[in-house]
Order: C-alpha cells, then sequence, then structure tokens
C-alpha cells in the first residue's frame, strides 16, 4: 500500500509539471498569446513561427524537460520500474490535457519525445532519424511527427521494451497521431505549411 501510495503521488505530480503551459508562459512573456496567433498551438513549432526562433527553441527543451524530468526521478526512486512508464503517460497527458488550460493542451510531441528519451533513448533514435529524414525530403513538421509517433511502439517492441513501456508508447503514439487530425488533413489536401528555417 505505501508503494501504491508514493507511485499515486508520483502519478499527480508529474500530471501537474506536464500541464505547465510551456510555449503560453513563454509568449505572454513576450506579449502574445500564442493560441491566436498562427495555427492557435502552444507548441514549439507555433512558438517559432509567431514569437522567434530562440523562444521556439526554449519551448520545445521545456515541454520536452516536463517529460523528462519526472519519468528520471521515477527510475532513480524506490518505486517499481514499471512505475516509469505510467508516470511518464501522465506527464505527457498533462501536456495534452493540462488542467491550468481547461483540460487543453498541445500536440505533445516534445513531452513525448523528453518520455521516450528516459523510456526508452534508442528507440527515440530511430524515431528522430525518420523525422529528420521527412523533415529534409518535404520540411512538413507534422508529418515528420505522425511518423516518428507511429514508428515508435514497434520500435520499443522490437528492442525489447518491458509490457508497460510498450503499452504506454501505443497510447502516446495514438493520441499524438489523433492530435495531428487537422494537420492531416492539409497534408492530404496540400494545404500544409513547411518549416522554415
Amino acid at each position: 500500500m505505501p508503494g501504491n501510495y508514493q507511485l499515486f503521488i508520483a502519478i499527480g505530480a508529474a500530471y501537474l509539471i506536464g500541464s505547465i503551459p510551456t510555449g503560453l508562459l513563454l509568449g505572454k512573456a513576450y506579449g502574445i498569446d500564442v493560441r491566436k496567433e498562427g495555427s492557435g498551438n502552444i507548441g514549439a513549432t507555433n512558438l517559432y513561427r509567431t514569437v522567434g526562433r530562440k523562444v521556439g527553441v526554449i519551448t520545445l527543451i521545456g515541454d520536452c524537460l516536463k517529460g523528462l524530468l519526472p519519468v528520471v526521478l521515477v527510475k532513480f526512486s524506490a518505486l517499481p520500474p514499471e512505475s516509469a512508464a505510467w508516470v511518464g503517460l501522465a506527464a505527457f497527458c498533462g501536456h495534452v490535457f493540462s488542467v491550468f488550460l481547461k483540460f487543453k493542451g498541445g500536440k505533445g510531441v516534445a513531452t513525448a519525445l523528453g518520455v521516450f528519451l528516459a523510456l526508452a533513448p534508442l528507440a527515440v533514435g530511430i524515431a528522430v532519424a525518420l523525422f529528420a529524414l521527412l523533415m529534409f525530403l518535404w520540411r512538413y513538421v507534422s508529418l515528420g511527427s505522425i511518423s516518428a509517433a507511429a514508428v515508435m511502439p514497434l520500435a520499443v517492441y522490437y528492442l525489447g521494451g518491458s509490457r508497460s513501456v510498450i503499452i504506454v508508447t501505443f497510447v502516446i503514439a495514438a493520441i499524438v497521431i489523433i492530435r495531428h487530425h487537422e494537420n492531416i488533413k492539409r497534408l492530404i489536401s496540400g494545404s500544409e505549411n513547411k518549416f522554415k528555417a
């Protein structure tokens, strides 16, 4: 029971950390509500386009750390190893369904990256390589993100990930892809914006 209690605390804390709207706070620091600019998303790509490169990169790092740090802390705690996966899922869900934004949020790519860096770094290498290749060929961040999310569960499975990590990876990947439904429509219609460095 004490272990379960500690796990619930860790999951709750991870969710709250994930819920911190990094991009929104950074945008407001520059006098911009990013929810009303560009794509309306609070993630790094929209910050990059609407506020600037520096803020976009900081948002990416901040959102990534929201997923990475809770998982790393749990992995070095006395909690069972499988706890790290569920804590990572909580942090990711915090970003996508933020309690501070009436359970709305970003698409979760950067936070998922942080979670996976802690849970399955080798699989991340495969996903990032695919993302980079697609970005080089077509310059669509959304296409790279969707494809990277889709390949993650397979990569984790074939690299021998634990049952809990495989399940969490599948859930996160599915949510990331669903959150990109508008991007998918624009990719199909040919109206999606390309990334400009």
